[in-house]
């Protein structure tokens, strides 16, 4: 029998979903919940080609114009969030958060100078509770393994 705080989050998905303000966008990716972009200095002009995209099952990090590079990161894989304001970020309303994940490639990852910073980060959060109910894992259990991993290669074990 699931626990009352999955049923929650089960009853309240749709809801969550529908409240998140979604544009319309011909490069709008299945599952997208929303995007942010990196914007240039403190001005909070996006003349950057840094984007930021939440779906339901990964946030996604998009570089460059003329060559590009992809990255994602699993939700359920995320471990922790920051989020830092500048005095500088604060006049012009913008933030930068810091994502800790088990991840090779990004296991700190700075969103640096977005609007809507602290949404971005509820959002966000909601989204890596959701899949790890989907995933039926807890934080606990993903800390756990990668500890296990590495005291099962440095006891010489294999």
């Amino acid at each position: 029998m699931p626990e009352e705080n999955e049923l929650d989050f089960a009853q309240n998905e749709d809801t969550e979903a529908s409240d998140v303000k979604k544009k319309k966008n011909k490069n709008e990716r299945p599952g997208e919940i929303t995007r942010e972009r990196k914007r240039w200095g403190f001005l909070g002009i996006p003349w950057t080609f840094t984007k930021y995209i939440l779906t339901n099952k990964k946030l996604i990090i998009e570089t460059g114009l003329f060559n590009s590079t992809e990255n994602e990161i699993l939700l359920y894989r995320i471990t922790d969030m920051t989020l830092k304001r500048s005095f500088g970020q604060k006049l012009f309303g913008l933030g930068t958060l810091i994502v800790y994940a088990h991840d090779k490639t990004n296991p700190t990852l700075e969103i640096k100078n977005i609007k809507h910073s602290r949404e971005f980060k509820e959002t966000l959060s909601s989204a890596v509770e959701r899949d790890r109910l989907r995933m039926k894992m807890r934080q606990s259990e993903i800390v756990d393994n990668f500890h296990d991993i590495h005291d099962d290669l440095d006891d010489g074990d294999f």
